[in-house]
């Protein structure tokens, strides 16, 4: 082994174990920043370890190292003003993209490996060729799904793009069979050395992933991201069998084992099967002869001062912020709320349940933004059995997560779903703008119970009014 060699060895060693690091610090909200900004060093050091070794071994062409060049900056300059420019509300649109650009870094990987071989040992009986040519097909045939299909979830997700009425019928799957008989057709002739079946590989898989998303409603979309965050790992470890580097196949890897486990905790949370994603349809279709879907008969409404004079009055409160509270971008004035009450004595904390904004993690991110302190933030098995010994539960944006009917009614779709138990607290204040259902499509059981009551109004908008109410009250003077 030569220095380039060794050198090489010794970077792509410390990435991984970084690597590591970093995806192990994502599991605590505390951590997860620093852990972020660690995988990212990890994946720069990767980069900086291989082109050395290239540079070390004159493996590159002048002209290459200008491309190289052009595309690493102008490529960071997209991804830092992306990171800049996004909203958090747009956070699963964006992972979407992500897990797209990886598919399609993948896809183009193996093309060129494909049509520019530069690593297959021609020994006599030797199966390497073979596992480069399997290992080239299955990072096409994964890229482009991955690429088409997060591209389609970021666009249904963006409000770009609707469900066609055309993709709800059951002659959809027929057509989705035939792009993957057409798929493994092309991927055989592929690895047996027709090259000009590489087309077919792509076009075909490229189909069958938008064919695969297409139907899928918006309610189901974030698990189908998790989905395609698995399968962008899966190509990229694929791909790293094709360059033969062993970081990219241990990165891969980790990715794409950490997108199958995200995507269980999304079914999970949901009350929702895999299968039944892909090929079932939405869960709104399922709750149409629901019980649960009868009309409200009561609903208590009351004012904003009326908010102002309960929480007044409490010694702990339990917030439970869901989507509506980032779309109306509230939780930086949720937060001043919180403070008047901490400064009142009253205790506060946050009930994160595993799916509140859109994908596990995105909440608890929402909230940090808005200097939340981490210990507040409980998640929904340490919080639920302290519902019973709360003054007063404040609801601000989030349905279905709270739906009683999800332990209750077992004709219920919910029925299983592992939802917060804020019914049990002795108040419970709902801020929502109307009568809407959640995703479910089905009616709130906690909506008609006598100890809720409903504040209507954009989130946002009845919080600023609720801070005024407190200051009125002294509320955070002492």
């Amino acid at each position: 082994m030569n220095l380039p060699d060794i050198i090489k060895f010794v970077i792509d060693l410390l990435a991984v174990l970084l690597l590591a690091l970093g995806i192990k610090g994502l599991s605590k909200v505390r951590s997860a920043r620093e852990a972020n900004i660690l995988a990212a060093f990890a994946m720069l050091l990767s980069v900086v370890g291989l082109l050395s070794y290239y540079l070390g071994t004159s493996g590159i062409s002048a002209q290459s190292w200008a491309w190289i060049i052009i595309g690493s900056l102008v490529g960071s300059f997209f991804g830092t003003l992306l990171s800049k420019k996004v909203p958090m509300t747009s956070m699963p649109e964006t992972v979407a993209l992500f897990n797209g650009f990886g598919g399609m870094s993948s896809l183009l990987v193996a093309i060129g490996a494909f049509l520019f071989p530069f690593n297959v040992v021609a020994k006599a009986g030797s199966l390497e060729p073979f596992i480069n040519d399997v290992s080239i097909s299955v990072s096409i045939f994964v890229g482009a799904i991955t690429f088409s299909g997060s591209i389609v979830a970021m666009a249904k997700l963006q409000g770009w793009l609707s469900t066609p009425g055309w993709t709800q019928v059951k002659a959809r799957h027929f057509v989705n069979i035939v792009f993957g008989v057409t798929s493994l057709v092309a991927f055989i002739y592929l690895i047996s050395g027709n090259i000009s079946s590489i087309w077919l590989l792509v076009i075909a898989s490229t189909l069958l992933g938008i064919g695969v998303t297409l139907p899928i409603g918006g309610a189901d979309m974030p698990v189908v991201i998790s989905l395609l965050n698995s399968y962008s790992g899966i190509a990229a470890a694929a791909a790293g069998f094709v360059v033969d580097s062993q970081l990219l196949i241990v990165a891969g890897a980790m990715v794409g084992a950490a997108g199958l486990i995200l995507t269980q905790v999304m079914c999970k949370g949901m009350n929702r099967s895999l299968i039944s994603v892909l090929f079932g349809g939405s869960l709104s279709a399922q709750t149409i002869t629901s019980s649960g879907s009868g009309e409200y008969t009561n609903i208590t409404s009351c004012s904003v001062e009326e908010c102002a004079l309960t929480l007044e009055a409490a010694n702990r409160v339990i917030v439970v912020p869901g989507y509506g509270l980032a779309v109306a971008q509230a939780q930086h004035t949720l937060r001043e709320v919180t403070k008047k009450l901490e400064q009142n004595g009253i205790e506060v904390v946050y009930a994160i349940h595993p799916v509140a904004g859109r994908m596990p993690g995105h909440m608890n991110v929402l909230l940090a933004e808005a200097d939340v302190p981490y210990e507040q933030l409980k998640e929904m098995d340490v919080v639920n059995p302290e519902f019973p010994a709360t003054d007063v539960v404040l609801v601000l944006g989030a349905n279905d997560v709270v739906n009683p009917q999800a332990k209750n009614d077992k004709s219920s779709p919910l029925y299983g779903m592992p939802v917060l138990d804020v019914q049990e607290a002795r108040t419970v204040f709902v801020i929502k703008r109307g009568m809407s259902a959640g995703y479910s499509g089905i009616k709130n059981d906690l909506f008609d119970l006598p100890n809720t009551s409903m504040v209507f109004g954009d989130a946002k908008k009845v919080l600023s009014e609720l801070i005024g109410e407190l200051k009125d009250l002294g509320v955070g003077d002492k």
